[in-house]
């Protein structure tokens, strides 16, 4: 058995840090809470190659005395709590008092601090956990913090670490939040020489918002505001319509704090769950006030976690006002709508007459059709031998004395499964050149499928499948030949992206390119696309674009060329006509033109089937014309 010895202080600084500082934006976010803890009004980081060569974050607060400043950097030492009753009701944002001994561990760190009545400040070096120098300087009130080469001596740390330009990313999601959370403290965000960000500090939440997301966001913002006991609620939340495919747009604060929760998160999500389309997800910048007794912070060593008493309370009330929110833009008179559903059940619950012979044999009907009907999910053919099977299907009928027998909904399965392995889709039949002018539309059903009559049967056509498919097997055959039609747009698309959206579009531009986009910077946080594929001509939203952008901003592990391009097309079908969309004649001939040119038409890039069928024989046994 080994000798078990105690570690010394530079690796169990290392190990602490290895809990703390995960990334350079760990190192960032530890800092700006260290300048927000210290009063300051004004913050400006710094950063060069995403913060793994250089980070610098100046604040105007309180700064250290001489003295406290190599105290600052031992573990544990800390001005915001004195005994453990102090956890309880810390309100700081950094108190654990390890952030500035893990950065120093792992990064050649310099500090320059001034408290406002000191002649002088202080300039304090120190490396690897090691002091190097300690002088006074010459500084102007506050703090000023140098961080060099972070995971210089940790390589097997340091190469887990993602793209500079990832990084940078990281760093600028941190600031926006910070600058989102205190609309009270100016905060510039300087990358690789270039202003990034800037906001005013005049506490305008809204202002800052803009500064963050753009106008575009910002003009589609409701105010919220609401407030019970021990909890109160300020903000925005986002209408329906700039909704995302991911949660990245959801910042929610509480006392200050950007904080994780379930509870809060589920609370947003299902108030938004009759108002967006399924894996979407609201755009909300709400900050939660709620009394410290309630909240315990000290479950996770970043401090991004926090356990919440009295849960149910408080999830209802974020529920409630948010939906209350929503329903108010909206103008839906609820009591009317409660007043009709009160008189219906009272009409139902006084209802004693019986009801017309009529009326119980459609309720009969619609029993029996309930069980006996299948969904047309694929094509029935008229069987070899109808009448031997009739006879046998009136001889079930007559054994069960129930129109709804089971060996009735039996059989129909049953064809449905032998035809299926028999079948070769469409093929010389609905989608083939020569059969083509024998098509008859017969309309539109819901403004969605469409109907078309070819010999015996019937076909069902989704409009969005189909069209959906045309799009992404024109993209893939494009890719493969290397020609790509562009048309230009005139005025072109112009887009307010994010801090995170650049940098996405800047990783991805060259695929975007490849399929036929054409993109350029427009000034500040805004890009025009002037030219996008042909296919996409005429359709292509902002809306379409971005949720392009969304798609690619979960970590893609393989940068393989082709995978990432494959991702964009898919994406690129959300383009497609959709349901509820009411197309002309003409164009429903167009698309099922276009179907015929494809590989397969038939289901589209996710596994929908574009197309269903039912047999003259089928609807005429559902009509009681064949027994």
């Amino acid at each position: 058995m080994s000798n078990i010895k105690l570690l010394d202080q530079n690796t169990i600084n290392q190990i602490a840090a290895g809990e703390v500082i995960e990334r350079p934006a760990s190192v960032v976010k530890e800092l700006m809470e260290n300048a927000i803890d210290a009063k300051a009004t004004a913050i400006t980081v710094e950063i060069k190659e995403g913060g793994i060569s250089f980070i610098r974050i100046t604040d105007n607060g309180l700064g250290m005395e001489k003295e406290e400043v190599p105290l600052a950097f031992l573990r544990h030492a800390t001005s915001k709590i004195r005994t453990v009753q102090d956890l309880i009701s810390v309100s700081s944002l950094g108190f654990r008092g390890e952030a500035l001994s893990s950065i120093a561990a792992i990064a050649q760190v310099e500090l320059i601090s001034k408290v406002p009545d000191s002649l002088n400040g202080t300039r304090y070096r120190i490396e690897g956990g090691e002091e190097k120098e300690l002088e006074e300087v010459g500084a102007p009130d506050g703090t000023t913090f140098l961080v060099h080469n972070l995971f210089y001596n940790t390589p097997a740390r340091k190469k887990f670490l993602k793209s500079p330009q990832t990084e940078a990313g990281y760093i600028a999601d941190i600031v926006e939040r910070i600058a989102l959370s205190h609309p009270d403290i100016s905060i510039r965000f300087i990358q690789n020489n270039q202003n990034k960000l800037y906001t005013s500090g005049n506490n305008r939440l809204k202002d800052i918002v803009y500064a963050v997301y753009g106008r575009e966001i910002t003009s589609n913002l409701l105010e919220i505001n609401a407030k019970i006991p021990s909890v109160s609620i300020t903000g925005f939340i986002g209408k329906p319509l700039i909704s995302r495919g991911n949660r990245a747009f959801e910042n929610y604060y509480v006392n200050g704090r950007y904080i994780k929760n379930n509870l809060l998160t589920k609370a947003i999500d299902d108030a938004y769950q009759s108002f967006l389309m399924q894996h979407k997800y609201p755009f909300t910048v709400i900050h939660f006030e709620i009394d410290s007794e309630l909240l315990d912070v000290n479950v996770h060593p970043a401090k991004m976690e926090l356990r919440i008493q009295n849960g149910e309370q408080i999830y209802q009330f974020v529920l409630k006002s948010i939906q209350d929110t929503l329903l108010k833009k909206e103008l839906i008179p609820e009591v009317q709508i409660e007043e009709q559903t009160k008189n219906l059940k009272k009409t139902q619950e006084h209802s004693v007459r019986p009801p017309e012979p009529f009326e119980k044999n459609r309720i009969e009907r619609t029993k029996i059709e309930k069980e006996i009907i299948p969904k047309p999910t694929q094509e029935i053919q008229k069987p070899t031998q109808p009448q031997a099977e009739d006879k046998k299907l009136s001889f079930d009928l007559k054994q069960s004395q129930n129109e709804a027998s089971d060996k009735l909904h039996s059989f129909s399965e049953t064809k449905v499964k032998e035809n299926a392995a028999q079948m070769n889709l469409f093929e010389d039949k609905l989608l083939s050149k020569t059969s083509r002018n024998r098509h008859r539309i017969i309309g539109q059903l819901f403004d969605t499928y469409w109907l078309v009559e070819f010999q015996d049967k019937l076909f069902i056509i989704d409009q969005h499948a189909a069209h959906e498919k045309i799009l992404y097997e024109k993209i893939m055959k494009s890719l493969k030949t290397k020609e790509f039609i562009s048309q230009l747009m005139n005025p072109p698309l112009v887009l307010s992206l994010t801090t995170r959206e650049e940098e996405l579009l800047h990783k991805y531009q060259k695929y975007f390119e490849e399929i036929g986009f054409e993109i350029e910077q427009f000034g500040g946080k805004e890009y025009a696309i002037r030219a996008v594929p042909d296919n996409l001509f005429g359709i292509a939203k902002k809306e379409i674009f971005l949720e392009m952008l969304d798609s690619l901003s979960d970590e893609i592990r393989s940068e393989n060329q082709q995978i990432i391009v494959e991702k964009i097309a898919s994406m690129s079908c959300k383009a497609a006509v959709k349901g509820k969309h009411k197309l002309s004649q003409q164009e429903a001939n167009s698309l099922i033109d276009q179907l015929l040119e494809l590989d397969n038409p038939y289901n589209c890039p996710h596994g929908r089937p574009t197309i269903i069928s039912m047999s003259k024989y089928e609807i005429e046994r559902k009509f009681k014309r064949i027994v």
